[in-house]
């Protein structure tokens, strides 16, 4: 695969050349610090930028041309990613070869539309595209509930740190959608555009010099582009002792979901040690957790955990029954406790290395994966893929016993269910 990267003050553009797919895949990805009051307007504007625009009234009238660019795709997604909330619109069509010549050419054309030329009229957006957005945004925030092994998360979270930007959602809130409105969402448009970072990705089997003089036709506005390096979250304070909080909820079954802090980690042991740590204690199916808790004292339907490096936090999430929580953590405890004391095996490392190589080598399976390897290098200053394979092998006994020994539990937080009593 070749890699070039072209700045242009006001965004980066990221040129990935590969003949392993069929399809072009191109992924412009905005950011801005977080902050609760703009994470539902901007999923409202993603998803007004793709349901329609001022030359592509409807949304029928945007699938018709989509479907004229060979059934290119269109699609977004927002999300956290420490200190920033990210917005990807997202672009999937047939490389030239199979359709017709020029047609890169008019995708992107097409995308370009998309970002500039919105929906508006009287600097207010179509207030018909309007509220169908806000009906299904209403739905798409209150659906959080059905989910409650998300639900209990999210809720864990929110007790852990209510002001810390680690507790804030990519869901949306209802109060800030009810102040919404035609008008002010365009206002937050124009600065959305004029104040984002942006990184433009684009892989497939492309020319270079080609992709690049049409990007340079299409986007050119002028974003304040900036080197971000703030984007992780550091903790200032490490409770001594974690807190417990139950909570009833209709549900047919109990989420437990457990919230520790890691603090003090060097560059390799958050890139590399982490990541090991993490499957030996929860993140397979072979994991300490999944063994011990699950299988030999069937104390859960299921559990697991999960890093997050650029939040500096780890998740325990599980399926139990009420009465059996505190045998749960006491475990969970146990487990935690046995690392932290080096008692593990080589060959649980090993096991664990040869996973981690194994999902690294599977990204390149699939354009959006690949994507967000570089976009995390590129923000992170973190290795690219091929070099993240030889470094996860330096990874030690001992590095994987200090990684545990900043791992402190803060928040244990239990969903009740129905089926408890």
């Amino acid at each position: 695969m070749k890699y070039i990267k072209k700045t242009y003050g006001s965004y980066n553009l990221h040129m990935l050349k590969t003949d392993r797919f069929k399809t072009i895949t191109i992924d412009l990805i905005f950011r801005k610090k977080v902050s609760k009051e703009d994470i539902t307007k901007t999923n409202f504007l993603a998803d007004m930028l793709t349901f329609s625009s001022k030359n592509y009234k409807t949304r029928r009238e945007m699938a018709i041309k989509q479907q004229d660019l060979y059934a290119c795709e269109v699609d977004f997604n927002c999300y956290r990613l420490g200190n920033y909330y990210n917005t990807d619109i997202s672009l999937l069509c047939l490389n030239e070869k199979y359709t017709e010549k020029g047609m890169i050419k008019q995708t992107i054309n097409y995308l370009s539309d998309i970002i500039f030329n919105p929906n508006v009229d009287n600097e207010k957006f179509d207030s018909t595209a309007f509220e169908i957005i806000k009906t299904n945004t209403i739905k798409q925030i209150e659906s959080i509930k059905e989910d409650t092994r998300k639900y209990s998360l999210v809720k864990m979270l929110e007790k852990m740190g209510p002001k810390e930007k680690y507790s804030l959602h990519g869901f949306g809130y209802i109060e800030d959608l009810e102040k919404i409105t035609e008008e002010n969402l365009y206002e937050y448009y124009k600065d959305f555009i004029r104040t984002s970072g942006l990184d433009i990705f684009i892989i497939g089997d492309i020319d270079f010099d080609e992709i690049e003089q049409i990007f340079k036709e299409n986007f050119k506005f002028d974003i304040y582009h900036k080197k971000d390096n703030d984007f992780i979250i550091e903790h200032e304070k490490i409770r001594k002792l974690p807190k417990t909080i139950v909570e009833e909820y209709p549900s047919s079954q109990s989420k437990l979901s457990i919230g520790c802090k890691i603090k003090d980690l060097t560059e390799f042991e958050r890139n590399y040690a982490l990541t090991i740590f993490n499957m030996i204690l929860g993140g397979s199916s072979e994991s300490k957790l999944f063994r011990n808790v699950r299988e030999k004292n069937s104390l859960c339907y299921y559990i697991s955990s999960n890093s997050n490096k650029i939040d500096n936090l780890l998740f325990i999430t599980s399926g139990i029954t009420k009465n059996n929580m505190k045998k749960v953590v006491s475990l969970v405890k146990k487990e935690l406790k046995n690392i932290q004391e080096g008692k593990f095996t080589e060959d649980e490392i090993e096991k664990a290395k040869v996973k981690y190589i194994s999902l690294v080598e599977e990204m390149y399976d699939y354009p959006s994966q690949i994507i967000s390897y570089y976009y995390a290098s590129e923000i992170l200053n973190s290795d690219l893929p091929e070099e993240r394979k030889k470094m996860v092998d330096k990874v030690t006994k001992e590095d994987i016993i200090n990684v545990s020994k900043k791992v402190y539990i803060d928040t244990i937080y239990l969903l009740g269910g129905e089926d408890d009593e």
